[in-house]
């Protein structure tokens, strides 16, 4: 009788607003735990934890979730290593939006299975002694224990607690980050894949809702870039770092401004071309995408042609032309075909891609094929090619506390 009694409201005893506040509370320190520990720290090596807070976190992690640190850590480098292909863990891209969002647990789950993935990917996670014989030993032995803690503090209603502590990674991290966070919201770079932020202010999910930042450059221990975006467990991890609990090894090297336009293009400013390349290839694409809908505006299209290539604008977003589904690559041709400016735009394009992208080429080659890229891109006639231009003349040397991602 005593026992029924004492679970009606635990030892708490809290009134119902109050249980709420308590387990977003919680649900909000297993986030940070798996942003700032799992993700930014074991995954990327973006920043290293003081002892105390790292253990805190797998203690944590263990109560809340169950999650070894060298499954997830090697699930999510092979799913940068695979981004966007069969191999991908879990990209809604080749497996669906519906799939990954309602079964990411699952998803994750199989992979976790795969001893290859671990081996190959989960280099460098802990291997001490509580690790082999606790966490990874007894892997849901933390959550029945949870359940028990969240039964003792606040009585029946913890077992309320207890179960959206354990929904809520696999649903926002394993369902909406790597589903929603590869299919829809906004890019701030031309990256390589689908990713995008799912909104500027990350507070929810700890700063990952910045998904096309962190896919951008996925060894910054910062996530947020532009200046409207928030990033609050780039906010705990600088509290951290004032006090000793955390050392930052790599932030985005994000331009700040630009200097002056150099007569002369040289190897500071191919270094910082390089460096800024994924910001220089998001403006190229705004700028395509708005050179786009004026040709369109100019060409006498039948309503079939204006309603087929208006859909095109869509997927231009995304910058590179090769991702283009293949239905819409036919489509992007026959645009080429009547717009000189167009065709011209994207062939450039491809070339400056080349300056970073080709290998065994020396530095010398690289910058000789950059001036005569720009040298071309100001002979063009073609507006978005020399404001393009001019930006690369301006990139000032990147100069930064913490290094570069």
């Amino acid at each position: 009788m005593y026992l029924f009694e004492f679970l009606d409201g635990g030892v708490l005893d809290l009134a119902w607003w109050q249980v709420v506040l308590a387990t977003l509370l919680m649900t909000h320190v297993t986030i940070a735990g798996v942003t700032i520990f799992l993700h930014r720290s074991q995954a990327h090596r973006g920043l290293d934890l003081h002892p105390l807070p790292s253990h805190f976190f797998r203690v944590w992690l263990w109560l809340t979730t169950g999650m070894q640190t060298k499954e997830w850590v090697s699930i999510h480098r092979k799913h940068h290593a695979k981004c966007e292909t069969p191999d991908d863990p879990h990209s809604p891209q080749t497996r669906g939006l519906k799939k990954v969002l309602w079964e990411g647990a699952e998803l994750y789950k199989a992979e976790a299975d795969n001893k290859e993935t671990l081996a190959k990917y989960g280099h460098g996670t802990p291997n001490d002694w509580l690790e082999r014989n606790l966490y990874s030993r007894f892997t849901w032995h933390g959550c029945g224990i949870m359940v028990g803690l969240d039964l003792v503090l606040f009585g029946w209603s913890g077992l309320a607690v207890w179960g959206v502590q354990m929904m809520w990674i696999p649903f926002f991290a394993a369902g909406v980050i790597n589903g929603i966070g590869h299919f829809w919201g906004y890019r701030n770079f031309d990256s390589a894949d689908a990713s995008t932020n799912i909104s500027p202010w990350g507070i929810l999910i700890g700063g990952e809702e910045l998904h096309n930042n962190h896919h951008t450059f996925p060894t910054s221990a910062k996530l947020s870039a532009k200046w409207y975006e928030f990033d609050i467990g780039w906010m705990y991890i600088r509290l951290m770092e004032m006090v000793g609990l955390a050392k930052v090894l790599r932030v985005a090297p994000v331009p700040k401004k630009l200097g002056t336009p150099k007569q002369r293009v040289d190897g500071e400013t191919l270094q910082a071309v390089i460096a800024y390349r994924y910001d220089l290839l998001a403006r190229y694409s705004r700028d395509l995408r708005r050179a786009y809908s004026e040709e369109l505006a100019k060409m006498r299209l039948s309503t079939d042609d204006q309603q087929r290539f208006a859909a095109l604008r869509r997927w231009l977003r995304k910058g590179d032309v090769s991702m283009l589904p293949a239905a819409q690559q036919q489509t992007f041709r026959d645009v080429l075909t009547q717009s000189r400016m167009l065709s011209t735009m994207v062939e450039m394009r491809t070339e400056l891609l080349a300056t970073w992208d080709r290998t065994g080429v020396s530095r010398e080659q690289m910058l000789e094929h950059l001036q005569d890229w720009i040298a071309r891109a100001e002979a063009s006639g073609i507006a978005a090619l020399q404001n393009a231009a001019l930006r690369i003349r301006s990139y000032a040397p990147t100069t930064h506390s913490h290094g570069t991602a």
